[in-house]
């Protein structure tokens, strides 16, 4: 109680008068933990949107304004690797619902509204992989974010994604031409012209579907060759961007990792093999563990009461073939599929699955920034980005401090403070 009192009043003196991102801030965290190791005792300098200065004993501009932080660790802004910002918990509306059903002006508010919720979790970056039916939308309220006119995390966005001719939903009567979640696409000037498209569009990623429940029985099963994916990735890594690839089964998964993609999601059926291949060739694995989770929980599945069912147990299987084979793990939930700003859902399950909370916290931090290619963040360094979260507590010990957020800075900006603190 006591150090929340402190916390406050530490604030409310900050907000004292108009604090820019130009103005000299000195932080005073219990503990800095800089995207790899934990420092007890360390401050942290921001000026000019920038992180200035970081250590044990830092000098502070003269005139610069003091927040004290008392018990809490100071992190960079945690990265969000795998979100749907345009989809809501499907227990509320299902899939096939909100694609066909909900205009694409109640997508964006709704895209609004998660957006901020996810910057105030402490997500400061968040990659969005797919409109799922809302075309170009993200794109749009990415730009809105980056000039000022709704709050949220800095967006990479993949526009509409692209999926084989006949795999995708929503699906109805075969007589009927529904609209689809996704780009369709097929062969190679097929998949060149609809990659080429969306990054003209202001795609940063280009999502594949390597396979989708297609199968003659609605089993996952490939939908584009190695050789199709291969020159997929030609095209975009041309431009200096990477291709992402839905994969749930073994093969897709191979033929991915084949092809080079940047990262496979979901990996359900991945193994030992298929993860060591995937380490081999620079391949980077997002499991988006959360998602499985929460739609068997939509079903009726009470975990800790009821026993697990095959998916859980068959995501637990992979997910430590994944840890064993030593792949590059991706910190990403799927978030969308549950609600935005419970993103660390996510982390909490990955420790429950094996994972270190100090590993968890490294992999959702400098480990994202290093896959995505985000050189300016994900870590607290002079130089990079003033983009930082404080947290009661110690999440390298206990990733559930994650949850208790004090502060969020992006920018150097504080957009969230202490309840209780006017500015």
């Amino acid at each position: 109680m006591l150090r929340s009192v402190l916390v406050a009043v530490a604030l409310i003196a900050l907000a004292s008068l108009p604090l820019s991102a130009q103005d000299a801030l000195l932080l005073r965290p219990a503990r800095v933990f800089d995207g790899e190791a934990m420092h007890e005792g360390w401050s942290v300098v921001v000026q000019g949107g920038r992180i200035t200065a970081a250590g044990p004993s830092v000098d502070a501009p003269r005139g610069a304004r003091r927040l004290e932080l008392p018990g809490a660790t100071l992190l960079p802004g945690l990265i969000e690797g795998h979100s749907h910002i345009l989809l809501h918990p499907y227990n509320e509306t299902t899939w096939n619902d909100q694609v066909l059903f909900e205009s694409v002006g109640e997508r964006v508010a709704r895209g609004v509204a998660h957006a901020r919720a996810t910057l105030m979790a402490g997500f400061t970056t968040e990659r969005d992989l797919g409109t799922e039916g809302a075309g170009y939308a993200d794109v749009g309220l990415k730009a809105a974010i980056e000039k000022g006119v709704v709050p949220g995390p800095r967006l990479l966005v993949a526009g509409p994604a692209i999926v084989a001719t006949g795999s995708y939903g929503p699906k109805g009567a075969a007589e009927w031409d529904l609209p689809k979640g996704a780009q369709e696409a097929d062969g190679y000037d097929g998949l060149v012209r609809a990659a080429r498209e969306q990054m003209g569009k202001g795609a940063d990623w280009v999502k594949v579907y390597a396979d989708y429940r297609w199968g003659a029985r609605g089993e996952a099963r490939p939908s584009f060759t190695t050789e199709e994916l291969a020159l997929l990735v030609q095209v975009v890594e041309s431009t200096g961007r990477h291709v992402v690839a839905h994969a749930s089964t073994k093969e897709g998964m191979m033929r991915s990792a084949l092809a080079g993609v940047k990262t496979i999601e979901h990996g359900d059926a991945g193994d030992l093999e298929t993860f060591q291949l995937m380490a081999e060739r620079g391949v980077a694995f997002c499991p988006t563990v959360a998602a499985g989770y929460s739609t068997r929980t939509y079903a009726g599945w009470r975990p800790g009461v009821d026993p697990d069912p095959e998916s859980i147990r068959r995501k637990k299987e992979s997910f430590a073939a994944a840890l064993q084979s030593g792949v590059k793990i991706l910190f990403g939930g799927d978030v969308g599929v549950y609600a935005h700003g419970n993103n660390v859902l996510e982390a909490e399950l990955m420790v429950d699955y094996g994972m270190t909370p100090e590993a968890v916290v490294k992999t959702a931090t400098s480990g994202n920034a290093d896959i995505l290619g985000l050189d300016d963040r994900g870590r607290v360094r002079p130089g990079l980005l003033a983009d930082l979260v404080a947290v009661e507590g110690d999440p390298t010990k206990d990733i559930g401090a994650l949850r208790r957020v004090v502060m969020v800075m992006k920018g150097g900006e504080v957009v969230r403070e202490p309840a209780g603190t006017n500015r």
